[in-house]
This record gives structure tokens, C-alpha cells and sequence, in this order.
């Protein structure tokens, strides 16, 4: 009782700064400190590493992995049971949609050598589905989250050697707001996991026993009151391979001006202001994403295996590869919310050339898996592999905005 007290009086206070910090406060928090703090903290993080014998690209499996997956699936799926009902069940994580909408992801051409693998080999241009989301794990407010957007990104009629059948033409790219991740590893995150579905996830942080101050210092340079999920950044957090023996970092940067007034501050916004804002943007605009790539160049200061530190631009900048456009159109149809629930995103779905690497990454194959077969079988729904041909009540010209009726 008195654990959840406090953490009650933690959340209270966050939300009454959020509040406060749009339009004013944050964006020249962010102008002015961000970057230097982060450096700071990345610095401090790195000071309580141990060098490895490890070279660019190279995995190290760490000691405990299975008990650690089976300890978050577990958690995760007790929440899942306790929180919504059969035929309500949503995602463990990045649970709330905003919005799936529809997009092509276009490659560059003359892209330099070392880019040029998988999905980036050519020039082309690929549809995608594209969903945005909240952080979870439970469906609340806007305003009384955590302060954070994802992105996942299916691509479709991709071609190549695979490393699961799970899908035959898909390519799937998952991202966050913080170019860190929540956890370093995965025993870490079984035990936020822990205090999560005991809806205290403060205590994962703030216990004395086991602190994660710095990472709760860095999330929250980046975790902030949002405004619209289509002007937001997204980064992978975690690195993948770009061909072999090479890793990589990906991100999603924001190109175009989007609406991002939140009505009502510092009063209460209406519930769903960040869906409010994505569709009046579409109803009016395209929107374009730029994705960028960040090659590992130092196998220490870039780690594979630890996800809480900050990959240095100054080692490695990151580099265009691809856009991703979002053309107006109207996506609050129920068949298309609907649809969502049949679509499992995982970023095992992948080429070869793109496999996922690290123990955070090893662990989402089992259990987004695990967990997305359970969700849909509480929902009776099928896994869905879509290939562009889905629609809901909407067309699209070649080139031109969708067609309204």
C-alpha cells in the first residue's frame, strides 16, 4: 500500500508537469540541453562498463537469456489476462494505436557502398503499412502516458533470402521516440516487466536494491508531452545488421511541418488529441519521413549488447537512405483500427541481410511472437500477412491523394 502511495504521488507530479512543459518550456529545454546532457549521461554509463573482446557486428549471448524471455512473457501475458477482456485484448507493449495508415518507402539511389544490402541494394519503391502507437501497457489518456510514440513500419513485396517464414514478403522496422532503449538487457527489462504489471513501474528506477537512475535520466530527455506522432523521430534503439558483418542503428526524421496544437492545455486535452492531430494533418497534407542509417564503427562505444548507451554521431553520422511518405488520406475507418489486431509486427520479419542482433533482440523473436499468437487467439482473429491490396473504403489514384466518397 504504501509502494503504490508513492508511486501515485510520482505520477501525479508527472502529469502536472507535463502539462506545463508545451509549447514553452520543453522546446528550449531541448534546444539548449539536450544534447549536452545526453553526452554527459553516455559518458557516465560507459564509465560502468567492462571492455570486451568484440568485434564489429559480433553478438554475445548473455548468461540466463531463456529464464529472462520466459520471466517478461509471463509477466507480459498476466497483464495481458488481468487488464482486458476476451476479444479487448491489445498489445503487451506499444499498446495504444493512433492511427495505421497507409505509405510507400521509397530507397535512394547512388547510395554509398556500404549501405547499398538487403532492402537498400536498389533503388525502389515498396508500399507499407504504418502504425503508430502509444507506449502502454495499458490504453490511457494521451496525456497521462509516459510521454512517448512509437512507429512500426511494414514493408511489403519485398524479395530475398529470409531468416523466418513466419512471413514470405514483409520487411518490418520498429521504432521509438528515445534513441536509447527503457533497459540495457533483457534481465533488466524481466524486471521492469515486473513492476509493470504491478502498475508501479517507477520502482524498476528508483529501487534501492537494483537502481537505473542514469537510464531513467536519459529516457527522460527524450520522453516529453507529444503533439503529433507524424512530426515526431523515431529511433531503433537496438542494431541490426546491414549486409555482414556490418551493424547499424536506423531512424525515422520528421520532414514536413505537421499540426501540433494541443487544445485545452494546461487544462485536460481530450483523450485521443494525438489521433485528433494525425488525421487533421492527413485531411490536409502529405507527410514525409527521412530514414536514416548509423553504421557501428567502435564495437565498445557502440555496443551491440547494451542498449542504454547513446551511439555517438560523432563516430558515425547518420546517413539517408530511404523516404518514407505518408500520402492524405482518411484512416479512422473501424475496419482499418480492426485490422491492426490482425497484423503482427516483429523485427524478425526481415531479410537476412537485416537480422536483428543483440539479447534484447534475440528476445523479441519469441516473445512478440508468443505474445501476438495469444493476443489474436483471445481476439479470434488470424494473423493477417498483407501485400498492399488491403483496403478500407478508400482508393487511391497512382500518385494522387486518395479519393473521398
Amino acid at each position: 500500500m504504501l509502494l503504490r502511495f508513492v508511486h501515485r504521488i510520482i505520477e501525479i507530479l508527472l502529469h502536472f508537469e507535463r502539462r506545463l512543459e508545451q509549447p514553452y518550456l520543453r522546446p528550449a529545454f531541448n534546444y539548449v540541453l539536450r544534447e549536452p546532457l545526453a553526452r554527459l549521461l553516455t559518458a557516465l554509463i560507459n564509465l560502468r562498463r567492462s571492455r570486451e573482446n568484440v568485434g564489429p557486428a559480433e553478438e554475445t549471448p548473455q548468461p540466463g537469456e531463456e529464464e529472462d524471455v520466459q520471466t517478461m512473457i509471463d509477466e507480459m501475458r498476466r497483464h495481458l489476462v488481468r487488464d482486458f477482456p476476451p476479444g479487448g485484448f491489445e498489445r503487451a507493449g506499444n499498446t495504444k494505436t493512433h492511427g495505421l495508415v497507409r505509405g510507400e518507402l521509397i530507397v535512394h539511389d547512388n547510395l554509398p557502398d556500404a549501405f547499398r544490402h538487403g532492402l537498400f541494394a536498389v533503388p525502389k519503391t515498396y508500399p507499407c503499412w504504418v502504425r503508430f502507437s502509444g507506449p502502454g501497457p495499458h490504453v490511457e489518456p494521451d496525456i497521462d502516458d509516459v510521454g512517448f510514440v512509437s512507429i512500426s513500419v511494414k514493408v511489403m513485396g519485398v524479395e530475398g533470402k529470409r531468416l523466418w517464414d513466419d512471413e514470405k514478403h514483409t520487411q518490418d522496422f520498429t521504432s521509438v521516440c528515445t534513441p536509447t532503449f527503457v533497459t540495457p538487457d533483457i534481465k533488466a527489462n524481466a524486471r521492469l516487466q515486473y513492476w509493470s504489471r504491478r502498475h508501479m513501474p517507477s520502482f524498476y528506477f528508483l529501487n534501492f536494491r537494483e537502481p537505473h537512475l542514469l537510464d531513467m535520466l536519459m529516457q527522460a530527455l527524450w520522453n516529453e508531452t507529444q503533439t503529433n506522432p507524424l512530426g515526431a523521430t523515431f529511433y531503433s534503439c537496438v542494431p541490426y545488421l546491414i549486409g555482414p558483418g556490418q551493424a547499424m542503428q536506423y531512424s525515422f526524421w520528421p520532414k514536413t511541418e505537421v499540426y501540433r496544437k494541443i487544445p485545452r492545455l494546461p487544462l485536460r486535452p481530450p483523450d485521443n488529441y494525438l489521433r485528433d492531430n494525425m488525421i487533421r494533418t492527413l485531411d490536409e497534407m502529405d507527410v514525409e519521413f527521412e530514414m536514416r542509417i548509423q553504421l557501428q564503427t567502435d564495437p565498445f562505444l557502440m555496443p551491440i549488447e547494451n542498449n542504454a548507451v547513446l551511439w555517438p554521431e560523432r563516430l558515425s553520422p547518420r546517413v539517408p537512405v530511404a523516404t518514407l511518405r505518408i500520402r492524405r488520406q482518411k484512416f479512422d475507418n473501424p475496419a482499418q483500427f480492426a485490422f491492426t489486431r490482425k497484423l503482427k509486427f516483429n523485427p524478425w520479419h526481415c531479410l537476412a541481410d537485416h537480422r536483428p542482433l543483440g539479447n534484447q533482440s534475440r528476445a523479441r523473436w519469441r516473445m512478440y511472437n508468443e505474445l501476438a499468437m495469444f493476443r489474436q487467439k483471445m481476439n479470434s482473429v488470424k494473423h493477417v500477412e498483407p501485400t498492399g491490396d488491403d483496403w478500407f473504403g478508400e482508393r487511391s489514384v497512382a500518385g494522387d491523394p486518395p479519393q473521398r466518397g
